[in-house]
């Protein structure tokens, strides 16, 4: 007795079909296709999706899609595996969306926290170093702080002589 896999291969082959038209014509990724063809039902991406591949293959090959539908869920069935029902696969994919745009938001605010705090600290960093600064000139002793070769200290006068004309 054939599995379900080497059945839909031998229809494949006695066509003449190759993997790869079928992949042109249904746009299901080859990797699925050859899966579907050995058994490996674990590597489909399940649910509503693998009936759908199952359906567009034996739709592309000629064949009754119905019959192979049913055909396919027996097969998984014996294998162990469950298909999901159209409504419980619709209905944890659409709360699947839900918890997946719920993590991104929050990521997301968590991102901004960390970029705020980052920015209010260099703020609170810039105006402490503009406050000690502003403090020091007017004291008289912020030029004793970071001292200035004489060079330097004279090119600054000269610069700042320009904006006091």
């Amino acid at each position: 007795m054939s599995t379900f896999g080497e059945e839909l291969r031998s229809q494949r082959i006695s066509r003449g079909i190759a993997l790869e038209q079928i992949t042109a014509v249904t746009k299901i990724s080859q990797r699925h296709l050859v899966a579907l063809e050995q058994d490996r039902y674990q590597q489909l991406p399940g649910g509503i999706l693998s009936k759908g591949i199952v359906r567009g293959y034996a739709g592309a090959l000629g064949l009754d899609t119905h019959d192979w539908t049913d055909r396919f869920l027996k097969a998984t069935t014996q294998v162990g595996l469950t298909v999901d029902t159209v409504d419980n696969s619709w209905t944890t994919f659409a709360s699947n969306v839900g918890k997946e745009r719920i993590q991104r938001r929050e990521a997301l605010e968590q991102r901004l926290r960390w970029v705020g705090a980052f920015v209010l600290l260099a703020i609170v960093a810039v105006a402490g170093f503009l406050t000690v600064r502003y403090v020091g000139v007017r004291a008289g002793w912020w030029s004793s702080v970071i001292p200035v070769p004489a060079r330097a200290q004279a090119i600054g006068a000269h610069i700042a002589s320009w904006f006091s004309r």
